[in-house]
C-alpha cells in the first residue's frame, strides 16, 4: 500500500520533480563544480566532505547539491529554511546530531536562504561545524561577502553556482520530452524566448514547459509562448475619448512640425477646461521622445512652461505653455533616445540576469577579489584619449548598439562622437 501510494505520487509530481538529478552526473550547468576537477568532483573522489555555501540565482540546483551530497556521503539529512526557523529549532537539530555522532554517524545540515539569519543566528553554528558535529551546506541567492559573517565564512567554502544557459536548457527539454514521452516540437527561436522566459532558472524553465504540455498547443512559436504563458494586463480605458483624441493630435502635431496645428490643438484643450499642467505633463514627455538630444533644451523649455503656470497660474501662466508648444514644433526632432531606450530595455527583458564582465565588477572583500572581480579592468583615464575600449556588455551577449543619433540639430555632434569612439574601438580590437 504504501509503495503504491509512493508511485501515485510520482506520477502526481510535477515535471521539475520527477526529473530532478538522482546523481551528480544529471545536474546540468554546474560542471565547473561536480565534475572531476570540480570541488565537488574532487571531495567526491577523496571521500573528505567538507561545509559549503552554495551561492547561486534560483533554479540552478542548490537544493539538489545539498541532497545528493547527502546521499554520497551516507550522512543523515535534516533540512531548514532560514525564513520559517529560529535558534531554539537549531539547538534541537544539534542535539540530534551530536547523539547520531555518538552512534558514528555524521550529520548533513542544510539551510536553505542561510543569509536570513542575522549575525548573532549565524554565531550559533560555528561551534558545531568547527568541532564536525555537523557538516554545514548553507543555500543563498545573495553575495556571502556581505550576508555571512567572517567567522562563519572561514570555516565553509563558497562554491558559485551559474545561471543555467541555453546548453543546459537544452538538456533538461531534451530529458523533459523523454519523460512525457513527445516531443514540445520548439522551433529555435521559441526555444531562445522560452529560455529568456525562464532566466536562467531551470526549475521554471521545467514549469514552463510542464504548462505548455497541459495547454496542448502543438510546436508553438514565440509568440504563442508569449501569449499562452504571460498574462497580460487589462487595458484601462477611462471612457474619455476626446480627451485622449485631442492629446494626440497635439502630440503628432508637434512631432509634424506644424505649429499652427498644434496652437489650435493647444487651445481647443485650454477652452475645453483641460487642466494646464496635464497639456505640459504631455510636452515634458514629448521633449524627451520626439526630440531629445537633437535639442537638449527642449526639455527645458517644457519644465520651464511647468514652472512659470505653477508660479503665475491661468490665464497668465499659459502664455508659457504656448511658448513651450512653439519652441517644440519648431525644434530639430529625433525619436533616438526613445528607440534607444526601447532597444535596451528589450535586451534587458529578454537576456535575462547576465552578469557584468568580471573585470568591471567592484571586489571590496577578499573573496571576491579571489573570484576575479575587477581582474585586468583597465581605467579609461589612464588610456590614450580616455578611451580603454574595453567590453561592458556580459560575456554572454554580442555587442549591441542602440542609439543611433540623427543628422539634425545636436545630435549631429554626438553621432560624429560615436563615430570617433567606434573606430578608436576596432583599432584597440585589432591590437589585441
Amino acid at each position: 500500500m504504501t509503495s503504491l501510494f509512493a508511485k501515485r505520487s510520482e506520477d502526481i509530481a510535477p515535471l521539475a520533480d520527477r526529473l530532478r538529478p538522482k546523481n551528480f552526473a544529471e545536474i546540468v550547468g554546474q560542471e565547473h563544480l561536480t565534475g572531476e576537477s570540480g570541488p565537488l568532483g574532487r571531495m567526491l573522489a577523496s571521500r573528505q566532505f567538507a561545509s559549503v555555501i552554495l551561492w547561486g540565482p534560483p533554479g540552478c540546483g542548490k537544493t539538489t547539491i545539498a541532497r545528493l551530497l547527502a546521499a554520497e556521503s551516507g550522512y543523515a539529512m535534516e533540512a531548514v529554511s532560514a525564513v520559517t526557523s529560529g535558534v531554539a529549532e537549531l539547538k534541537k537539530l544539534f542535539e540530534k546530531a551530536a547523539t547520531r555522532l555518538q552512534d558514528g554517524v555524521r550529520t548533513l545540515l542544510f539551510v536553505d536562504e542561510i543569509h536570513r539569519f542575522n549575525r548573532a543566528q549565524q554565531d550559533v553554528f560555528l561551534p558545531y561545524v568547527e568541532n564536525g558535529t555537523i557538516l554545514l551546506v548553507g543555500a543563498t541567492t545573495e553575495n556571502p561577502s556581505f550576508e555571512l559573517n567572517a567567522a562563519l565564512l572561514s570555516r565553509c567554502r563558497v562554491l558559485v553556482l551559474r545561471r543555467l544557459d541555453d546548453a543546459a536548457m537544452a538538456r533538461l527539454l531534451a530529458r523533459a520530452e523523454q519523460q512525457m514521452k513527445k516531443p514540445l516540437g520548439l522551433s529555435d527561436e521559441a526555444f531562445g524566448t522560452l529560455c529568456a522566459m525562464a532566466d536562467g532558472d531551470g526549475r521554471y524553465f521545467l514549469n514552463l514547459i510542464e504548462e505548455l504540455y497541459n495547454s496542448g498547443i502543438s510546436t508553438p512559436d514565440s509568440k504563442t509562448l508569449i501569449t499562452t504563458l504571460q498574462q497580460r494586463a487589462p487595458v484601462y480605458d477611462k471612457h474619455q475619448e476626446s480627451h485622449y483624441n485631442l492629446i494626440s493630435a497635439l502630440h503628432k502635431s508637434l512631432r509634424g512640425s506644424d505649429v499652427d496645428a498644434a496652437l489650435y490643438w493647444l487651445h481647443r484643450m485650454l477652452e475645453g477646461g483641460e487642466a494646464p499642467l496635464y497639456i505640459v505633463r504631455r510636452l515634458v514627455r514629448f521633449a524627451v521622445e520626439d526630440i531629445g538630444l537633437a535639442d537638449p533644451e527642449a526639455v527645458h523649455q517644457a519644465l520651464a512652461a511647468k514652472d512659470v503656470y505653477d508660479f503665475l497660474g491661468s490665464p497668465e501662466g499659459e502664455l508659457a505653455i504656448v511658448q513651450a508648444v512653439i519652441y517644440l514644433a519648431t525644434a530639430p526632432k529625433s525619436n533616438a533616445v526613445y528607440m534607444a531606450q526601447s532597444a535596451s530595455r528589450r535586451d534587458a527583458r529578454q537576456m535575462g540576469s547576465l552578469m557584468p564582465p568580471m573585470h568591471i565588477l567592484n571586489a571590496p572583500t577578499k573573496l571576491m577579489k579571489e573570484l576575479g572581480y575587477g581582474k585586468d579592468y583597465a581605467y579609461d583615464h589612464d588610456a590614450e584619449d580616455a578611451f580603454s575600449g574595453q567590453n561592458y556588455f556580459p560575456d554572454a551577449m554580442p555587442r549591441r548598439s542602440y542609439y543611433a543619433p540623427v543628422e539634425r540639430g545636436f545630435e549631429r555632434d554626438l553621432k560624429k562622437r560615436l563615430e570617433y569612439w567606434g573606430k578608436l574601438r576596432e583599432k584597440k580590437s585589432e591590437k589585441t
